[in-house]
């Protein structure tokens, strides 16, 4: 859940609420697509609560997530006019996606593409 359009400058905050499978059991990612582009990957929430971001992120992005809620949220800040994209929230298909290439990381989001919560902005 979250807005569908804003501002450039603004911050952006969305919600995933997953259901099924425990949050300290799968790692969930971020990822979005732009127009004309392919997938991106933003960052993930490994299962143990530990956050990894895409390096051109960092300063930008923040990943949390509750588990009592079953939720996974993304906060993206001082929003510019090419970070308009469809935004996804995928749980990693494995639990071992140890090489943390971003390559790697991809392919198992890919993969999980059918179960998303995707939301536009």
């Amino acid at each position: 859940s979250g807005p569908s359009l804003l501002k450039p400058s603004r911050t952006l905050s969305l919600t995933c609420t997953v259901s099924g499978f425990s949050l300290t059991s799968y790692d969930m990612n971020w990822i979005r697509k732009t127009s004309g582009k392919g997938l991106k990957w933003m960052g993930v929430i490994w299962s143990g609560r530990n956050i990894q971001y895409n390096p051109g992120h960092t300063s930008r992005l923040s990943i949390s997530r509750d588990t009592a809620k079953s939720q996974v949220s993304l906060t993206l800040s001082s929003l510019r006019a090419e970070d308009t994209a469809i935004y996804y929230c995928a749980r990693n298909p494995v639990t071992q996606c140890w090489d943390f290439s971003i390559n790697i990381v991809s392919t198992c989001i890919t993969i999980s593409l059918c179960n998303i919560a995707k939301q536009n902005i």
